[in-house]
Order: structure tokens, then sequence, then C-alpha cells
């Protein structure tokens, strides 16, 4: 076992600035020593042993180097290294520091020195500036004035470095107040580049909000204001009672804790707990195995980070009051416990939160009164304080809250400040035990960017946005201002997810959880089923939407039996839409947009007609091609010219198409002219559909037709998420496809279209399987496990759905598409969507003979896929 003692004595007994071989064993040793006592040593101990490692290895090559007699000339350390501790691989920062500018010959060997230092495999973050060019540069970037707040002497002369330190001092380089307000925007900024929450599934532990950067901030605002720092100063001048520090350098220590077997699981200097490290990093802190210890290692840092962002939040705002010298400017009283000063709420009584009941009269107080913008320092303390006092307890469990609580949710103006409090500060979870046990639980894919609790609270939030929005979501703006009770919606979209981590469909369960909830808090029995069918219906609407043909009337027939009234249709709606917003910010488009609209509008027509579905498609029919012959008048295409073109569709093709869409088909087919064998035509529009950009092939029918499309779209890092796919009477296939780009956005670019257009036409005209693939595989797919899954639902004689669950490797439809070529399967449709790490698509087929797949063949395709799926990737070049 390696002996620090021994590495350090080591590290002394070398003799020359050449024995690079001596002094890496050294830096190699010392982070064996790390490893080894990580369990047996405290992190605080082992931070401070790093650093002090660092420091006599430095002074040690510095010595070798001969600099230490160099007049003027200083070897400091800055940033973090500067505080005296690092972790295992954090970058060292040094600043080499002259009272004037330096010789040659000493920057020759200077250069030497950081060369040197890189030699032995340390990550060296060097500046060499002299004092006056140090001031000048900290002036006008506050990145380096806090670098230097910190700055530590290692060796050399010790008046220049007093020389900077006394000037950095001095107001007249950054003065407290400009200071704190430049750390303060520079913390917003920050928070704001993690969407202002600290419950994101690859958290970054230096800095998320309420990780270690939040703690950092308050010791660089303090030291420069009183000039030093230590805990005490802050217990001193009344900041933190003595608690409240300890609680503080704790929650370091836990993330020091966690950052230092996430460096020694990587390797290298990482702060993103990423999936790859996550599993190893929860096994090295002895929170267990598998997904079961990341969930309990996540749920203990998620618990971290809330505090250490209360703990920062009051102080911040204790330094913003006290540096800017703020005196209060408005000031009104609310009631005997509480007033607004400039915006804060602040308590007027130290017994303001002496019961739950309290709690939730406060909530109440801020959703009645809009000029509240937050809490001031002291209620935080006081809330943080009432909440640790009550724990004995879930407040549910009292009447009075019971009957306060429903009070609340029926008031969507409670879901503004009040719910994001009620959330922040763990009020919620006090409240209601499912809720605690949703608090910081893990979601292991990339379809979901955020923790359990932290989605729901922004489905909440988004639920809330249809009352203020009315110009961005005018249907649910009128759904939500038409339902009598408010809370329905509300409660739903509180429960909707309850029961995940339990094992089992976490709708079910949800469902049994919210009518005791509803029961036990006196809701009308009609209103209690409406809420229990949402909960376990949530995810149906946005399944049928994207995995289902919904032009198909036995499709919505189905759906809106299930749905059975227009206020449950539109409930879902309204949830479906949030919840898909609330689950991850790229998620939502447009062709999620018109697909959920689409399902919406042909239920509820459906619904008005007795769920007589086919008429409702005819109608819509009838309806289509009337606008759509007004249209084609405009272009002076007449009905011999059209007529022809139409006769060769089914009538659904007029209900799957808009008017305009059918308009552009028949004048692109009307233009292309009669196309011989060898003819394609391939044309692409933004104009004619909201949820992307449209691609349209007509041509006599080929093998591997979508295969071949969809492998140039691949490389191209575009996507399809809709295919139409129809063969018409004359035997030519005619493709429609909603293609969109890698940010799931249509393709704006002109140029792109174009040349997508060409390389189409291009690879359709060539012998070969498909088109070369470029795209890899991501860093985070490959961590995941996507077993595949592969369902046949046959509807109809001629046809056969088949539902997919795969990995969304590069080239995965290429493959699929070949595949039914090799089994002479004939493609009819396709509905592609991607979420997160896993493709969930629908494929309509038949066989050779135009008929469903029989039992074999659905065995054949689910072995042979199989095969193709879990086959290494291969590039089929052309």
């Amino acid at each position: 076992m390696v002996n620090l003692e021994t590495i350090l004595a080591n590290i002394q007994e070398i003799e020359s600035i050449g024995d690079i071989g001596a002094f890496r064993s050294c830096v190699s040793d010392n982070l064996s020593w790390l490893k080894q006592n990580f369990n047996s040593v405290h992190v605080d101990e082992l931070v401070v042993k790093r650093a002090e490692f660092t420091d006599i290895l430095l002074r040690k090559a510095w010595c070798l180097q001969n600099l230490e007699n160099v007049k003027g000339l200083s070897l400091v350390a800055v940033g973090g290294y500067g505080r005296g501790q690092m972790q295992p691989y954090s970058d060292i920062d040094l600043l080499i520091l002259s009272d004037k500018t330096l010789k040659p010959d000493v920057q020759e060997r200077i250069s030497s020195f950081i060369t040197f230092l890189w030699d032995i495999k340390l990550e060296i973050g060097q500046s060499v500036r002299t004092v006056k060019d140090t001031l000048a540069l900290a002036k006008d970037d506050i990145t380096i004035a806090t670098n230097l707040v910190e700055a530590r002497l290692l060796i050399g002369c010790d008046k220049t470095f007093t020389k900077l330190s006394s000037k950095l001092t001095s107001h007249r380089i950054w003065s407290s107040k400009n200071f704190f307000l430049a750390k303060l925007e520079e913390q917003k900024a920050r928070h704001k580049k993690f969407n202002d929450t600290s419950y994101n599934l690859e958290p970054n532990i230096k800095e998320n909000p309420g990780c270690l950067r939040d703690i950092q901030n308050i010791g660089w605002v303090a030291k420069q204001h009183f000039n030093e720092y230590d805990g005490m100063t802050l217990i001193g001048h009344g900041y933190f009672t003595e608690l409240e520090h300890a609680e503080l350098i704790e929650c370091r220590s836990n993330l020091w804790q966690i950052r230092f077997a996430l460096h020694l699981v990587a390797k290298r200097s990482e702060n993103r707990l990423l999936f790859d490290f996550q599993t190893d990093v929860a096994e090295l802190l002895g929170f267990g195995n598998g997904k079961a210890g990341v969930e309990k290692m996540m749920k203990h840092l998620f618990r971290i980070v809330r505090r250490v962002s209360e703990l920062n939040s009051m102080l911040m705002l204790r330094f913003k009051q006290d540096i800017l010298n703020l005196k209060v400017k408005r000031r009104r009283e609310l009631n005997a416990n509480f007033c607004v000063e400039d915006g804060l709420i602040s308590p007027t009584s130290e017994e303001c939160f002496a019961s739950p009941m309290l709690i939730l009269e406060f909530l109440d107080l801020l959703s009645q009164h809009k000029d509240i913008e937050g809490l001031d320092a002291n209620c935080i303390r006081l809330l943080r304080n009432a909440r640790r006092e009550f724990q004995s307890a879930y407040y549910h469990q009292i009447p009075e809250c019971r009957v306060y609580f429903i009070k609340l949710v029926s008031n969507p103006d409670f879901f503004d400040l009040a719910w994001d409090v009620m959330h922040k500060h763990g009020i919620l979870q006090s409240y209601l035990p499912e809720w605690d046990k949703i608090v910081g639980m893990m979601q292991f894919d990339l379809f979901h960017a955020y923790t359990v609790d932290e989605h729901t609270h922004r489905l909440v939030k988004h639920v809330r946005s249809y009352y203020t929005k009315a110009e961005e979501f005018p249907r649910c703006n009128k759904i939500v201002n038409n339902a009598d009770k408010p809370e329905i919606l509300f409660l739903t979209a509180i429960f909707h997810d309850i029961a995940k981590g339990r094992g089992g469909d976490h709708s079910v369960l949800g469902e049994k959880d919210v009518r005791v909830f509803c029961v036990d808090h006196d809701l009308d029995n009609k209103d209690v089923d409406i809420i229990a069918w949402l909960v376990k219906h949530h995810l149906l609407m946005s399944v049928v939407a994207q995995r289902r043909d919904i032009y198909d009337p036995e499709v919505v027939r189905e759906f809106a039996s299930t749905v059975k009234s227009h206020e449950q249709l539109d409930l879902l709606y309204a949830l479906t839409l949030a919840d898909i917003r609330a689950t991850n910010d790229s998620l939502w488009n447009d062709w999620k947009a018109s697909l959920l609209r689409e399902l919406y509008q042909l239920t509820r027509k459906a619904l008005d007609n007795g769920l007589q579905c086919q008429m409702t498609l005819n109608e819509r029919i009838k309806d289509y091609q009337s606008k759509t012959i007004k249209l084609l008048a405009d272009k002076n295409i007449d009905e011999s010219q059209y007529l022809p073109f139409w006769e060769q569709f089914n009538q659904d093709y007029f209900a799957r198409y808009s008017p305009k869409q059918i308009a552009w088909h028949t004048q692109c087919i009307i233009e292309a002219g009669e196309l011989s064998e060898k003819d394609i035509l391939v044309s692409a529009s933004n104009d004619t559909s909201k949820a992307g950009t449209e691609l349209l092939i007509f041509c006599q029918d080929k093998p591997a037709l979508f295969a071949q499309i969809a492998s140039v779209l691949d490389s191209r890092n575009c996507s399809i998420h809709d295919a139409q796919i129809s063969v018409t009477r004359s035997g030519y296939v005619f493709d429609s496809m909603i293609i969109l780009d890698q940010d799931g956005k249509r393709i704006e670019s002109q140029t792109h279209i174009n040349t997508l257009v060409k390389t189409i036409h291009a690879q359709l005209t060539k012998p070969g399987r498909s088109h070369s693939n470029s795209r890899k595989m991501s860093r985070r797919m490959k961590q995941l496990d996507v077993p595949t899954k592969v369902r046949f639902y046959s509807s109809q004689a001629e046809s056969t759905l088949i539902e997919l669950e795969a990995l969304d490797a590069p080239g995965l439809l290429a493959k699929i598409g070949h595949l039914f070529v090799d089994l002479k399967f004939v493609l009819k449709m396709a509905k592609i969507s991607t979420i997160g790490e896993r493709a969930e698509d629908v494929f309509i087929v038949s066989n050779e003979d135009g008929n469903a797949l029989t039992q074999e063949q659905q065995v054949v395709f689910r072995k042979q896929l199989k095969l193709k799926l879990d086959q290494p990737e291969v590039n089929h070049a052309i």
C-alpha cells in the first residue's frame, strides 16, 4: 500500500528537473494513494492532502528549474487550487507573477517549467503576467478577478505577491458592490443554462444550481466584502446560524465526495455525472449496484442540492441587502404574520409557520397577491425550520389541511409563485407521502430530461400557462376556461406519474392512488372518476396519435369509445400537450402538435356523429376535395388534368392529406408528365405541412425504395416522422413523407432541401441496397439497453400492423426496409417516432399476395429483425 509520507519524501530526493520518470511516479503514486484511501479517509482531508502534495511537487520543480532566486518572481496558486483544495484530476491553476517584464533567459526557464509540468501528466492552467497586467485584466474580467480572490503564494518573491494582494483589495479594482452584482448575474446566467433546476438526470456536480459553484459563490462574495473569510465571519455578522453553517459544510463535503468518486471513475477531470459513470460512482460511494444504487445516490444528491439552493438564496439575498445598502422603499402589511417589502414577502412574526396549516395559508397568501416576487432571507429560514419541525407526520393527515389543500389547487393562480415555492422548498413532499417517494427519482432514458418530480412540476406549470397564454394555445385556453373545476386537471397533472418506480404499470397504480386521495379529500364521485380515468389513460392520446393510423375509422372509433365524452377528450388533450412539453425541452414540435390536433378533431367529430367514424371521414373527404378543386383552379388546373390522377387513389387519400397537400401533389405530378419506367419524381416542400418538410416520391415500384430513402436521410442527419406509401391503380408508387432536421424542426435551408432531393434521386437511380451511412451512435445512447420488441395486429384481412420498439441506432429504418424487401412484404404506411434513445415505429404491411401476414411470416420477421438489429453496424456503400 502506498504511503503518503513516502511519496512526499521521494519528491524531496529528486535531484534533477530532467528526472521526469521520478516525478511521474510520484504523481501516479499520489493518485493511487487517493484511490486506496477514498473509503477510509474523510473527503475533506483528501482534497487538502491532494493540494498539499501538489504544492510540494511544484515547489521542488520550481527550485530545480532555478527560479526561486529570480528577483520579483512569484509562483501563485489561484482558483480552486488557491483555496488549497483539489479533486484528483482537477486543473492546477497557476499565476506566474513578476514585478516587471521578465528577461529572455527567465522566460525560457518558465517555459521549460510549464512544459515539464505537462510532461509529468499534470493538467495545468497557467498565465504569466506582471502585477500591472494582472490588475488591468482583473479590472475588466470578473472571471480573472474571482480567480485572484483566493490567490495563495506557493514560492518566490513575497513582496511581489503582497503588492498584488494589497492592490486587489483596493476598491479601485472591484468594489464589494460591483463584485457582488457581477457574481449574482453570473450565477443567474449559469442557472439558466441548466433550465433553472438542479433536477437534471445528468447533473453537473460543479455548475448545477445547488452544487459546488453556488457554495463557492458565497465564499467569494464574503471574502471580497470582508477581505478575509471563514465560517465564523458569516456567523459573527449574523448571516448564518452555527447550525446553518455546519449544514453548508456538510453539504459541501457530500458534493466533494461525489465529485471525487466521479473523477476516480472517469479517470479525468469530469464534473458531469453522466449516465456512463453513474453506476460505477454509486457503487464506489456504497449505494449499491445497478439502477437501485443509482436511484439511491441521485436521491441523496438531489436532497443535498435543495439544501444548498436554499442556503445560497438566503445568503445572496442578505448580501444584496447589505452590500448594496438597500433601504425598504415599499412596505405593505398583508396580515398579522407577513408583509411585502419591495416585492419580497417577509415574516413579521417568528410564529408565522407554527403549524402545517399556517404553511398552507402562507401559500394561499402568495397566490392572492400578484406583486409578491419571492421570499426574503428570513422567510426562507423560518420555512426551512418549520419543514423540519413537522417531519413526524404528513400534513394531509390533518383534516383542516385537506380542506385547505383542495382550496389551493382549485385556484389557477396558486400555480404561479405558490406552486414553485411548494415544490422548491419541499412542502408538497411534506404534505403527500406519494410525492415524497418520487422526489429526486431518476428516469433511465433519453426521453426524459428531468427527475419524476421535476417533470411533474413543469407539467403543472404548462397547464397553468393555458390560462395566461391564450395566443399560444388557443384551443387549450378555451378548454381550461370552459372547465367548471380547475382542480380536476391540476390534480390529474400532479398524480399522472406519482406511482413511477414502484414496479408495475404506473398509470394503473396511479389511478388507485388518486382515488384514495380524492376520497380522503371529499371530492365528488363524478370528479373522482374523471381524475382517475385521466391518470390511468394519460398516455393514451400520445400513443394513438404517434403509433396508430388515425385515418383508419376503426382506430378513431376505438379511441373515441375509450374517451366516451367531449369533457374527457378536452382534458386528455390539454394534459397530453403539457406532458410532452414537460418531458424534454426538445421533444415538442409541430409534427407532434399536428398529430394530436388531427386526432382531437377526428374524435370530437366522431363523438358528435355517435361514433359513426366512416361518416366522419366521408364528410372530411368531401370537404377536402371541394377546397382542393378551388386551389387547383387558382393555378389554372382543370378537371380534365387532375381527375386521371385522383382516380388512381382510394378515397382515404383525401382524408389523410390537407387540401394544400393534395393540390401540391397534383400539380407536381401533372407538371412531371407521363413518367417512363426509369423516371423518378422527387420533390420537397416547406409550404404544405406545419409538421415539417414534405418529401414526395412518385415512380414505378422498385425494391428497397423506402430503405434507400431512409438511408440517405439518416446520413444527412434528417429523420422520417411520418410516411404514407400508396400503390396507385396503375402500379405507381406514391410516397409522401414528413421529414425533420436533427433538431426536430422543418428543414429551413432551401439549399439543404435541394441537395437532399438530388441525393435521393441519384440514389434511387443507382443499383445497391443503401446509401453509405455516416451517422455515429451517440455517447449517451451506447450506455442504454433498449430491448427490441415486435408486436403484430391484424385488424384487416389485407394488412398487418407491426409495432416496433428498438434502439434508435444509425441505419435502423434502412435495415427494416431491406428486411421487408427480403421477405417480400409490401410497405403501405409508416409512422416513425423517436423518443429519446428509443425508436417506437409502426408499419402497416401486407405479404406478396396482398394479405395480412401469416403466423409463420410474423415469426420469421421477428427472428430476422432481431438478428439484424443485434449485428454490429456495417456501412453498405454504393
